[in-house]
């Protein structure tokens, strides 16, 4: 075989190399296509993103305070009580007669506030006072027959020393006396027993009087001229218990329920204010009074007692309350603690990191922060100036780079 033959077996095919070139190429197709796809989703992304806006309501982070005004720490709702309430009843069953009371009466300690039917007791005292006559008459009889006995003694005695009486009669006439004594002495106690009867009599009577049993307000009555009144509901469901409730208004208190992860910040003698459901522009002082030292398993909260410093008629039983507990206003020349006050909601979780959404013209960025102490509705946080402006309830859709619009009444 010569050279020729030789170099006619090494040449390639024109249709060989056609196809090795076509092999090649289809990778370099495949990556071209996803990377188109990569830059139309990324394009895609960031049309949606530059053209979504979020109507937000903005808040501008401020210093904290050096001192010279307490903080509230805590926050806690609950409802004014009555320390003091009792449902006034008699102690003894009648009908009534009078009742002399209505809701919203003041009533004083003592007052009369209404009357039993008390002709029974009445007769009874009546008894009584007869049986007191009774004895004390006997008791006059038989203080006569000792001064009679006395007497007769002193004659025998006498009349012995001349002999003419035996000394058996002076020995009878001092049996006479002794116990003529002894009965003068029973009847005295007789007359102390009928005495005891006639005060349980007029303390019967008494009691078919129902008197205030301390100065308060009138909140509830309970009963009408006619119905039967017990302590002890005589009678079943056609017995009043009760005459009506009065409330001493001096002793209202508050009572709050705090969750137990929070009742460190709790303490007794701290002070505190009070808002009223139906005042919410009215600040009440208030401070804590005692903390009960039991918690409730089932909501896990521990109740606090919250006094009220400052008495008023429009605060009444029941009524809803928000408590502020405070914490105590620092020396002027203490200084400000590090950080800014930002809305507590304004703290949301982005990558698993406590954050904010920094406002910067009409985009709103993510700023990672640290949460510090709680002030009421505000939050310590370092990380960003004061000043600066972050978006008050951050939706949870909001990204990072967000576009925004802030609403009419914060622009």
């Amino acid at each position: 075989m010569n050279k020729s033959d030789l170099l006619k077996e090494l040449r390639i095919e024109k249709e060989h190399r056609d196809d090795h070139a076509g092999a090649r190429r289809w990778p370099l197709l495949l990556g071209a296509v996803v990377l188109l796809l990569v830059l139309i989703g990324a394009a895609a992304g960031y049309f949606l993103l530059d053209t979504k806006s979020f109507e937000v309501e903005a808040a501008t982070a401020a210093a904290p305070s050096a001192g010279g005004g307490d903080t509230a720490v805590l926050q806690a709702t609950g409802y004014v009580t009555a320390r003091r309430e009792a449902t006034v009843s008699a102690q003894i069953t009648g009908t009534l007669t009078d009742v002399l009371i209505e809701e919203g009466d003041h009533v004083h300690e003592g007052q009369v506030l209404a009357h039993l039917e008390s002709t029974a007791q009445q007769a009874q005292l009546a008894q009584a006072q007869a049986g007191v006559r009774a004895a004390q008459a006997m008791l006059v009889q038989f203080q006569s027959q000792l001064g009679q006995n006395q007497r007769d003694l002193k004659r025998a005695e006498d009349l012995v020393g001349r002999k003419l009486v035996s000394q058996q009669s002076v020995e009878l006439a001092r049996t006479q006396v002794e116990s003529q004594a002894a009965q003068v002495l029973s009847q005295r106690k007789q007359v102390e027993l009928a005495q005891a009867g006639v005060q349980g009599a007029q303390i019967q009577l008494d009691y078919a009087t129902v008197r205030a049993p301390f100065s308060g307000v009138i909140i509830a009555k309970s009963a009408q001229v006619g119905e039967i009144i017990s302590p002890l509901s005589a009678g079943g469901g056609f017995t009043r218990t009760g005459v009506g409730t009065i409330v001493d208004m001096d002793s209202l208190e508050i009572e709050v329920d705090v969750t137990e992860a929070y009742i460190n910040r709790v303490q007794p003698k701290q002070p505190a204010q009070a808002v009223l459901d139906a005042y919410p522009d009215w600040k009440i002082p208030a401070h804590v009074i005692a903390i009960i030292p039991t918690a409730d398993r089932g909501k896990a909260t521990v109740k606090v007692r919250v006094a009220i410093e400052q008495k008023d008629p429009r605060i009444l039983p029941d009524m809803g309350v928000r408590v502020s507990f405070l914490e105590e206003a620092r020396s002027a020349t203490a200084p400000p603690p590090k950080g800014a006050l930002v809305p507590a909601s304004a703290i949301v979780q982005r990558d698993s990191k406590n954050s904010v959404f920094v406002i910067d013209g009409e985009r709103a960025h993510v700023k990672a922060v640290t949460p510090g102490q709680t002030y009421g509705d505000l939050r310590l946080v370092e990380g960003i100036a004061t000043g600066t402006r972050v978006v008050k309830q951050p939706p949870a859709e909001m990204a990072d780079g967000a576009k925004v619009i802030l609403s009419s009444s914060k622009k």
